[in-house]
């Protein structure tokens, strides 16, 4: 069997039968370019999908519900809690597969940087400090 129906039998279908319709290429000399045979084609074609199939699709339905309803923010981790609050068993790698699949990434968090960094330049004068000294000069009372 051909490399590319090794790797994902549904896009080497796929890739022969937009040869027959858009370029006019013939199954027969596709699949002989893909290393395939003309029976794999169509028993591939014709086959209904599995139950793993069918599962991994509504999966990437609900993935791609809960980041449109984060606004694109939540990444694997997050998608992956909502899941199983909603009663799925699957794992975070595999979420994190789909996502990147589906070309899903959420947004990182931008942490916030203080104006003032130690080091730069001399502290101002502490307010309190200032208003222990005289203004004239002396320091205490008396």
């Amino acid at each position: 069997m051909g490399e590319v129906a090794e790797a994902d039998p549904a896009v080497a279908v796929g890739v022969i039968s937009s040869c027959k319709t858009e370029e006019g290429i013939p199954h027969r000399v596709a699949c002989r370019a893909l290393g395939v045979s003309e029976s794999w084609y169509y028993k591939w074609r014709d086959r209904p999908p599995t139950e793993r199939e069918k599962r991994r699709q509504h999966l990437a339905e609900d993935i791609e519900e809960i980041f449109r309803c984060s606004g694109g923010t939540y990444g694997s981790p997050k998608v992956f809690i909502e899941l199983v609050r909603r009663g799925w068993r699957v794992s975070v790698n595999t979420v994190a597969k789909l996502m990147a699949e589906l070309g899903l990434a959420g947004r990182t968090v931008k942490r916030r940087r203080s104006l003032t960094r130690p080091g730069r330049r001399p502290a101002a004068p502490s307010s309190r400090r200032a208003s222990l000294v005289d203004p004239h000069g002396s320091k205490g009372r008396g």
